[in-house]
């Protein structure tokens, strides 16, 4: 099974100028909780739920005059849409995250994989790095920092 068989296609991104409120109202509106941060057509970070409370909220910085490359996770993991759904899971498991987005081979965002994806598409086969990811406390693997896939 390929990444693309089980992301989410339907993904906004924001510019890094937004400001964190901005971000915070549009991940409600979105029903999502984080949202991948892009700057001339490319993928440049990620702001997570986590990302507003920890780095904005508790340190009392104004949410209205923050902006989300203020608080966003940089150095974002990815994987490729025609990559091996193991190796993606591999990759979320190893870096400890929880949404993963998804590239082109020409480099353009077309998704994003989450671990709620791959539980509600009920993925049979996968390996137990899936479920031991599922069962991780959410509270210390929330951001999506680290390094590209490739």
């Amino acid at each position: 099974m390929l990444v693309k068989d089980c992301m989410t296609t339907k993904v906004e991104w924001i510019n890094p100028d937004l400001t964190v409120r901005e971000a915070a109202r549009r991940m409600k509106e979105n029903e999502v909780g984080c949202l991948p941060v892009g700057e001339h057509d490319r993928l440049v970070g990620m702001i997570t739920d986590r990302d507003i409370v920890c780095r904005a909220v508790a340190e009392g910085t104004d949410p209205a005059k923050a902006k989300a490359r203020d608080v966003m996770s940089k150095g974002i993991t990815w994987c490729f849409d025609d990559q091996n759904i193991e190796e993606a899971i591999h990759l979320m498991d190893e870096k400890h995250i929880h949404h993963l987005p998804v590239l082109s081979r020409q480099k353009r965002m077309v998704g994003i994989l989450s671990l709620s994806d791959l539980a509600q598409r009920n993925t049979q086969g996968l390996s137990g790095e899936f479920f031991h990811a599922l069962s991780r406390d959410s509270t210390k693997h929330a951001t999506a920092a680290g390094k590209g896939a490739h």
